[in-house]
């Protein structure tokens, strides 16, 4: 491929060396001032009691410190003191101005909760729970028998949790734009809150111990966190509605914290409750503007203190009778820091999936839970942002990006390669098409950042794609949910957890119908329902189901789970997984029949760097005499996995590069390619060929007018595994083939890869099983496996001549026949069936005579290292 620019042309290692040895000495400096830290003096207008630490809601030995400020007033017209709980982040001070306001005629004490402002820092436990138990400690510290409480914001879980403890102690609640109800607290739902919550807590203590803030950063934000986390405010609704005296609820209209719907609710709840509704007020009023919050306290207090205040036995009827009716949400457009949540949740998942995210924007529009124009910017902003992103990365990392975590999730070098070659004919165009095609637009974006397109450029015409693609999928799953949303809440009651399934719903159905819209989304479809049909193609997990549950029996009537290890005692674990080809070769190498029938191969050491092992390449095809092409291959591969037939240097050096395990090298030999499996009882003098397999290489023929991509899908049988011949073709898809011309799909005799497997039994000879049978009888240890031959003609292999072995492999290679569409499904396991009988007689024989089985515990091991599914081929 052309124009290539190196791996990491701007972040190099001597650089990212230099960035990370800077930022770890400025965080160590950083640490050495926060140790030394002069304490911060009490201040002179604050006292402090001690009072027991609060752990899992009980009180502990360990004693904390809890501050708080006591206002006296100079006429006091009530002998019941009253409590301004703070709201979180904040502390005591954020009520100052409202408690000067009450403090003319009531003596009032605002607390520093501990975890905030003066008091104890470091608790045990930071929830609501245990804040109300802090607070009454402290009261009774006071020798204070009875009083009423304000709640501010968080503090409003506060009193709610004094009230539900020591409800003989509380005269009056009153709520000042108080939290409440869990249903109206960011999404809706408390597992789902939590999650955020811990999240929330995780960044900011990564924040105070990863970042040099030099002390700028204190315990506040980590409270605050904490906070949140430690409370649950699905008992709040419970507390609400077995209140019993009189409460008061001040909210504004414009609160983008706790939005006024659930005052509302509070209200409904409460049923002897004063509300007042703020127009144009928010969330901050009580410090704000404590002047208009003051008048209604005392005026409310007033009429706590003359008993004309309402309690729930003297509630309007009709309020009562509305309290006792099952919750129906009100669902309000999120504001605030709600709304900020929202945002982030959708810009952040686009990063996972932009189509699931723009679709989930649609339906919580849909649902009312955002407006229809934040659910859009939202999406072009996280879509956006993650397309610049991909570039950068492209641009920093090349290639070397496709090997990390997450990139290699999403991105593979075959998808880079073709989009790179779509990129480099197409230029601009190519970033806005690749937009509308989904499989293209990571791939693109990455190689046009790899290949030096101009960021601007890039990041204007990424912007102009998104704003046509965003819109579009957010309006129409707003389109498309609105009825589904209506149908799911058609029985009253609105829960996140409602939501997340008609976001897949909605995603899922879009999906489908927009794959079906072309021509090729409708025979890819097509394909899938052959593999569903046809046994040959379904995935290993389920066609083999049968054959584990009979190696169970097997290893029932042998008393040994592990036996068949003992099937090939020179290989570990008798071939089972994980074994090493280039070990397997040498020691084929000790049969002198077996060595005429060998090819020259080297191991390639994945610990060594790039260049000494392109060196080491060189200098093998040397020594060899060989000219490309030549095999690349894993030393421990599954099912073909990583083969490569290296047509030149520059693809050799490449392949080098990008590999990080141990690989062989191998001379690459032409022709026709067959399997052969083979057994041998010990006590046996020979042995047999349990079955022969013909590959095919599948081929196309031309017609002049389609590409090859089309000729893939059109095909009968290809289409059934057209993505996979798509990946192994990548820079030839657009090719027009002539009228009549063959195009062979791939050249490496691999099922899982496309190989045709047929049975082979007419290849079978008495010269050919005598040599086969041969080359083993010098194999010590060796009884039971398939080879991988290639062969200049299947006529020379009948007669044990010019064919080569390119592997072999042991216990759990397969009996390949059996993907002869001749065979029917129960055909199939009737042949694996018998030939995991043999390996098991095989390896008890083999026990019984010494071999020494591979215990469990390994097996599970090299079963979680190494996927265990192996046919390979050259």
């Amino acid at each position: 491929m052309s124009a290539k620019i190196p791996a990491g042309k701007f972040i190099t290692i001597k650089r990212l060396k230099i960035i990370l040895g800077v930022y770890f000495l400025l965080l160590v400096f950083s640490g050495f001032v926060r140790f030394f830290e002069a304490e911060t003096p009490f201040p002179n207008d604050k006292k402090r009691v001690q009072v027991a630490e609060v752990v899992n809601g009980l009180s502990s030995d360990r004693q904390i410190q809890i501050a708080y400020r006591e206002f006296v007033p100079e006429q006091e017209i009530s002998t019941y003191p009253v409590f301004l709980i703070h709201g979180s982040p904040g502390d005591g001070g954020a009520m100052q101005g409202l408690a000067k306001e009450l403090s003319r005629n009531r003596h009032v004490f605002v607390p520093d909760l501990p975890g905030f402002g003066d008091s104890e820092i470091s608790v045990a436990d930071y929830s609501f729970r245990a804040h109300a138990i802090y607070v009454l400690e402290l009261a009774e510290k006071l020798h204070i028998e009875r009083f009423d409480v304000i709640g501010f914001s968080m503090g409003g879980g506060v009193v709610l949790n004094m009230y539900d403890i020591a409800a003989e102690k509380v005269r009056s609640v009153e709520m000042v734009s108080g939290l409440g109800v869990q249903e109206y607290e960011l999404l809706g739902d408390y597992g789902l809150n939590h999650i955020l919550h811990g999240v929330q807590l995780g960044i900011f203590y990564m924040m105070r111990e990863a970042i040099p803030h030099f002390g700028m950063i204190g315990n506040a934000p980590i409270s605050y966190a904490r906070n949140f986390y430690d409370s649950d405010q699905r008992n709040l609704r419970t507390i609400l509605q077995k209140i019993q005296v009189p409460f008061l609820i001040v909210h504004g209209t414009l609160d983008p914290l706790v939005p006024v719907e659930a005052a509302r609710e509070h209200a409904r709840l409460v049923p002897q409750s004063e509300f007042f509704e703020l127009p144009e007020e928010n969330h901050f009023t009580v410090f704000m503007h404590p002047a208009v919050i003051s008048p209604i306290v005392q005026t409310f207090l007033a009429e706590v203190d003359g008993g004309t205040a309402k309690d729930r036995s003297t509630a309007d009827p009709f309020r009562s009778n509305k309290a006792d009716k099952p919750f129906h949400v009100n669902i309000s457009e999120a504001k605030g820091v709600t709304a900020f949540v929202y945002f982030l949740l959708i810009s952040l998942a686009t990063l996972v999936s932009e189509d699931l995210a723009a679709i989930g924007a649609g339906v919580l529009a849909a649902n009312g839970r955002i407006s229809l124009s934040f659910a859009i910017i939202a999406a072009f902003i996280g879509i956006y942002v993650g397309d610049l992103l991909l570039f950068l990365v492209g641009r920093w990392f090349g290639t070397k990006a496709l090997r990390r975590v997450p990139f290699r999730w999403f991105l593979d070098q075959n998808s880079v390669n073709n989009a790179a070659k779509w990129f480099e004919s197409r230029g601009t165009l190519a970033i806005i098409l690749s937009r509308f095609t989904p499989s293209l637009r990571l791939p693109t974006y990455f190689s046009a950042g790899m290949f030096g397109m101009n960021f601007l450029q890039f990041a204007v015409v990424s912007g102009f794609a998104v704003a046509i693609w965003a819109p579009i999928l957010v309006v129409a799953a707003a389109w498309l949910g609105a009825e589904t949303i209506t149908r799911i809440f058609s029985d009253g009651q609105n829960t996140v957890w409602k939501i997340i399934p008609a976001f897949f719903a909605i995603y899922f159905f879009a999906k489908f119908i927009f794959g079906l819209s072309t021509w090729k989304g409708r025979r890819l479809f097509a394909g899938k329902l052959k593999r569903i049909v046809n046994w040959e193609f379904w995935p290993l997990q389920v066609f083999y189901i049968p054959v584990v549950i009979y190696i169970i029996l097997l290893a029932i009537k042998h008393r040994s789970l592990a036996v068949f290890t003992c099937s090939n005692p020179a290989i570990m674990a008798g071939g089972f997984v994980g074994e090493s080809k280039n070990e397997i070769y040498e020691m084929m190498r000790r049969s002198a029949k077996a060595l005429p029938f060998l090819l020259p191969h080297l191991l390639l050491d994945g610990k060594e760097i790039a260049e000494d092992r392109l060196e080491s390449a060189r200098r093998f095809m040397m020594l060899n005499s060989l000219s490309f092409p030549v095999v690349v291959k894993p030393d421990a591969g599954e099912r073909g996995k990583g083969i490569i037939i290296i047509q030149s240097e520059a693809e050799l050096k490449s392949t080098l590069e990008q590999a990080e395990t141990d690989l062989i090298i191998q001379e690459y030999f032409g022709g026709v390619e067959a399997s052969i499996f083979y057994f041998r009882y010990p006590q046996k003098q020979n042995g047999s060929i349990y079955s022969i397999t013909e590959k095919r290489f599948p081929k196309l023929l031309g017609n002049g007018i389609h590409d090859l991509e089309w000729l893939i899908l059109n095909d009968p049988r290809a289409v059934c595994i057209a993505q996979k011949y798509f990946d192994q073709n990548s820079g030839l898809l657009d090719l027009v083939p002539a009228n009549g011309e063959e195009i062979t799909l791939i050249d490496i005799g691999t099922h899982s890869r496309g190989a045709i497997f047929l049975d082979g039994e007419w290849l079978r000879t008495e010269t050919l099983e005598r040599t086969i049978d041969e080359i083993c009888l010098g194999f010590q240890g060796f009884y039971f496996g398939r080879f991988d031959i290639r062969t200049r003609s299947f006529a020379d292999l009948q007669k044990g001549v010019n064919f080569k072995l390119i592997e072999l492999n042991g216990v759990t290679s397969e009996s390949t026949n059996i993907y002869d569409p001749k065979y029917n499904l129960s055909d199939a396991y009737r042949i694996l069936f018998r030939q995991w009988r043999i390996a098991f007689e095989i390896g008890a024989e083999n026990y019984k005579l010494g071999a020494a089985k591979t215990n469990i515990l390994d097996l599970v091991k090299l079963t979680i290292s190494k996927d265990g599914n192996k046919e390979s081929g050259n």
